[in-house]
């Protein structure tokens, strides 16, 4: 009988030896890991079967989880070793049989510089109120990057935090604020429930692992209007894209009260991207949009198309659009002009500056 506790185990270690950031379980193909954006199957060991799959994904999962999982196909959960190891999983179903994704989770929270990201990031944890995104394709770091900037409002200030996620990620220690971490379905019902709820928390910061629903997003932009600082992801290409995606959510008879308050409450979009370096493993390239009078402006009349054009003529007020942040990684030797152009979505504005 197949211990699949101790099969699992095994690949965790697999996992941690070799830097990996992924690992993939799937019936009829090697265990497969990803190590600097590239997927690599572990040939030395078997491939799964059906029978492996389920038995490691039940390993894994509590009673509550595994009744969830039969009955909608798929769930979101975590999986903690002793070792403070832990895991973001997503367990599914394909073609009748079970695959499941795990997303290491690192122990420690690195700090914004050691991650390679802009300090300016560090002037919106400052803030006192305000709604502020990080977004980007699945992958990109957005948990990673909100993570560090929660931990230095930890440090920095003595704040009540409150973060709902779906499951927690990462797992902070107080310091000098109170940090309360919800999960949706074990601490609270769902994403908005807690948002609402969090008006009598006396709550001073809110993270939000992700905004699903125009309710959560109303609510959300809602509280950083009366006091709250707002820290959420979307899974968005640029900032522009980000500010159609929260409109385009809402009924049109809604979206004009939504453009004022987004208007009014939004501090900044900082889009991410990992890309290769040439020494190897990742490093960000980023653009970053900070909400002046002008792109209020812009939010307000729906003429966001044009937010494009102010963050590339905004960096003398600390903006960055993507091509420069790719261009200074290029002549920094970090990574290849031929990855600053696959990642960016303006290669001929890129051959301007390269």
């Amino acid at each position: 009988m197949t211990d699949f506790k101790r099969e699992l185990e095994d690949l965790v270690v697999i996992v941690a030896k070799e830097g990996a950031s992924d690992l993939h379980l799937t019936a009829g193909g090697h265990p497969t890991i990803r190590v600097s954006g590239d997927l690599i199957p572990i040939v030395k060991k078997p491939i799964l079967t059906a029978d492996d799959t389920m038995g490691m994904v039940m390993e894994v999962l509590s009673e509550e989880n595994r009744q969830l999982f039969l009955k909608n196909k798929e769930v979101d959960f975590s999986y903690s070793l002793p070792e403070g190891i832990r895991f973001r999983c997503n367990a599914f179903f394909q073609k009748g049989f079970v695959g499941v994704a795990f997303r290491l989770i690192p122990l420690k929270i690195k700090t914004l510089a050691e991650l390679g990201l802009p300090e300016q990031l560090a002037d919106f944890t400052r803030r006192q109120q305000g709604f502020f995104l990080v977004v980007g394709p699945v992958g990109q770091g957005k948990s990673t990057t909100l993570a560090a900037m929660v931990e230095l409002i930890n440090h920095e200030r003595a704040e009540h935090i409150i973060t709902i996620e779906d499951p927690i990620e990462y797992m902070f220690t107080n310091d000098r604020s109170i940090i309360d971490q919800r999960e949706v379905r074990f601490d609270t019902a769902d994403f908005s429930t807690a948002l609402r709820s969090m008006f009598r928390q006396d709550v001073d910061v809110a993270m939000i692992g992700e905004m699903r629903n125009p309710e959560t997003i109303s609510t959300a932009v809602t509280a950083a209007e009366t006091g709250h600082l707002i820290l959420s992801t979307l899974h968005t290409n640029s900032a522009a894209q980000t500010v159609d995606r929260i409109i385009d959510s809402f009924p049109a008879n809604q979206q004009r009260q939504i453009r004022v308050q987004l208007a009014g409450s939004l501090i900044g979009i900082f889009s991410q991207r990992l890309v290769p370096r040439v020494s190897g493993g990742l490093i960000p390239a980023h653009e970053l949009l900070l909400n002046n009078t002008a792109v209020a402006n812009l939010i307000r009349e729906g003429r966001t198309p044009e937010i494009d054009v102010v963050i590339e003529t905004g960096s003398e007020e600390g903006m960055v659009d993507l091509n420069h942040s790719l261009a200074e990684l290029v002549s920094k030797g970090e990574i290849s002009a031929e990855n600053a152009y696959h990642y960016s979505f303006n290669p001929k504005g890129l051959d301007r500056l390269l």
